[in-house]
């Protein structure tokens, strides 16, 4: 095998984990948001499980933060229990949907 040949599989190689990524669809998001905004839309709300906790207003955060915190609530590598609860009934698709919905490029 030529020179080029292996370095331009070896590029395709790293390449393919981004390939497989989900491109998120804002608009298909609108029917999963139902879990989201009864605390990320409600300015100034505090959740009480499993202790007091500002929680966060989403919108206009990184897309890729958010999708990012939510494979890690999935994964168990963010500790809230809601959290990890939602995250964990959400496919790679629909996580990149929220992301796409709430976020910004």
């Amino acid at each position: 095998m030529s020179q080029k040949l292996l370095i331009a599989a070896g590029l395709l190689a790293l390449a393919a984990p981004f390939a497989a990524q989900s491109q998120g669809n804002p608009e298909a998001a609108r029917d999963k948001i139902s879990m989201c905004v009864g605390c990320h839309e409600i300015p100034g709300y505090k959740t009480a499980f499993p202790v007091v906790y500002s929680v966060p207003m989403i919108y206009g955060q990184s897309a890729k933060y958010l999708e990012a915190a939510l494979q890690a609530y999935r994964k168990g590598d963010r500790s809230h229990p809601s959290m990890r609860a939602i995250a964990g009934s959400l496919t790679d698709q629909d996580i990149a949907d929220l992301a796409a919905y709430y976020g910004t490029n």
